[in-house]
């Protein structure tokens, strides 16, 4: 049988399975894990809902015309954030270890909050690139964190990251509606001004996140911890040393290259990244080698699925403060951020639905193989803009808006798509990786969602073209949408059972 434990000896990380007492049914330290999570997702969705409105209102001085440089802009910051991951997964499995990753990228991410509340497109654009930076540290090691808590065999470990899945989304809904209130009622400045206290709040969630973390980092009992030498103590100043050095290039891409050079840039890293990965199963023998190629092609499909899932921070933010009746009331308006925590409430709603479905069917021997839990998560995506098709098709009112139920509806359903897809993928990773290679395959799996990001961005900047979002434009945009989210949901059920075959029994 090949090993999925053993750490390569010059790692020198305790990657060692740990009993851990249990709490609410899991291992303790899940919990901690789920709360420094919590407050990261709580500065990066504070800050999702108002990048592109903030772009246009402070650099475009309101103008639509900025839509489209706002959401190619969001496209290449998300496709960068989670693009980072594989380097900081590789930091972390070969360097300092997945603790000092993340302590090292929560206060980097931090002090890139509090940069980008500087009213120059030349900060603002160095602050997105300091994030970046941070979250690659921080990002894919929290999750490997979660994988490893638990026996190789466990069956709570898809449930757990289902738990942890629910740390972000908790996060996720709390922020928007607070970070919202700030923008709209802290002042009577402008609302570009008004923005810089959405960002600030978000810095402060981040410093939270690392107080939390480094004080029950002491739960993990060693793991992804390295001992304390001198060589240890040299390798942690030349990562921090790099990671300030690497602000610059990351600020290039940003400001200079543009989304289209970004796309072909991620596409040859994950080429890359494809074989490092192979090339190191393969050393584990045949099967190692399947899974890893099984890990491979589902990446493919989680292009496609955020591809459409984070038109969320772009154009549905566009329709949502042009196209939409927010009006509840004479005196009542939904806010635009709101939409981001519907996201979030459903996924604290229907998640446990959702693992308790998936328990039912596995006690009937009836549960759905992971692919076709992805491509479960695709149809329901699709479906979503379907529904916003139809409400443009034919709910428009005088104003030409379409009232606010079809916009959360798309949300919902988006959610569903989402908890068949994201958290399985987590596990999958964790399942199916040798444990050596577990942080560079979490940042493969980021790696993939960078380029879906990215591709969001620029579909997103044609729906909006040269004058913003449209109705016609809109149709168009979300109409293509659901045919190809539908097409690839279909085609990924029809390969599950050689991408099953691949798997050798993972479940």
């Amino acid at each position: 049988m090949t090993s999925l434990t053993a750490a390569s000896p010059q790692e020198a990380i305790k990657n060692r399975t740990t009993k851990y007492d249990d709490l609410w049914g899991h291992p303790k330290p899940l919990w901690m894990l789920f709360m420094a999570e919590f407050w990261e997702r709580f500065a990066f969705y504070g800050i999702r809902w108002a990048l592109t409105l903030y772009i246009v209102a402070q650099f475009f001085n309101g103008d639509a015309s900025g839509q489209t440089f706002a959401s190619n802009t969001y496209g290449a910051y998300l496709a960068l954030v989670y693009g980072s991951a594989i380097f900081g997964g590789y930091v972390a499995d070969k360097i300092i270890g997945s603790q000092h990753s993340i302590l090292i990228g929560a206060l980097i991410m931090g002090a890139g909050l509090f940069l980008i509340m500087l009213p120059d497109q030349s900060f603002f654009m160095a602050g997105l690139a300091t994030i970046i930076v941070g979250n690659g540290l921080f990002k894919p090691n929290i999750s490997n964190l979660v994988g490893k808590i638990y026996e190789q065999n466990d069956s709570r470990r898809d449930r757990g990251f289902s738990i942890f899945y629910m740390g972000i989304n908790a996060g996720a809904m709390i922020s928007p509606i607070i970070t919202q209130w700030l923008a709209s009622t802290l002042t009577d400045t402008p609302m570009m001004d008004n923005y810089k206290a959405v960002f600030g709040a978000a810095g402060i969630g981040m410093l939270i996140s690392y107080i939390w973390f480094y004080i029950g980092r002491k739960q993990l009992k060693g793991v992804g911890a390295i001992k304390k030498t001198p060589t240890r103590t040299k390798n942690l100043f030349y990562v921090i040393l790099g990671a300030i050095a690497s602000i610059g290039p990351v600020y290039i891409l940003m400001a200079y290259a543009g989304a289209q050079v970004l796309a072909w840039l991620l596409f040859i890293l994950f080429v890359g990244l494809a074989f490092m990965l192979i090339k190191g199963a393969k050393k584990d023998g045949k099967i190692a080698r399947d899974r890893m190629f099984a890990c491979l092609i589902m990446c493919a499909f989680n292009v496609i699925f955020f591809m459409f899932f984070e038109q969320a921070g772009s154009s549905f933010t566009f329709l949502a403060q042009n196209i939409v009746d927010r009006n509840i009331t004479d005196v009542f308006e939904f806010k635009i951020a709101w939409f981001q925590s519907v996201n979030a409430v459903a996924i604290l709603i229907l998640a446990p639905l959702v693992s308790m479905i998936w328990l039912f069917m596995s006690n009937k021997k009836i549960e759905p193989s992971i692919p076709q839990k992805f491509a479960l998560g695709l149809l329901g995506t699709g479906l979503g803009f379907l529904v916003l098709v139809y409400a443009l098709e034919n709910l428009l009112n005088s104003n030409n808006l379409i009232p606010l139920w079809p916009l959360a509806a798309c949300y919902v359903l988006h959610t569903i798509g989402e908890l068949c897809l994201s958290p399985i993928g987590l596990s999958m990773i964790s399942k199916l990786v040798p444990a050596s290679m577990a942080g560079l395959a979490f940042g493969g799996w980021f790696l993939s969602t960078a380029i879906g990001n990215n591709f969001s961005g620029i579909l997103a900047g044609s729906i909006s073209g040269e004058t913003g979002m449209t109705v016609v434009s809109a149709v168009n945009g979300f109409s293509f949408s659901f045919w190809l989210l539908t097409g690839a949901g279909l085609f990924l059920f029809i390969i599950s059972p050689l991408i099953n075959k691949l798997m050798h029994g993972v479940k």
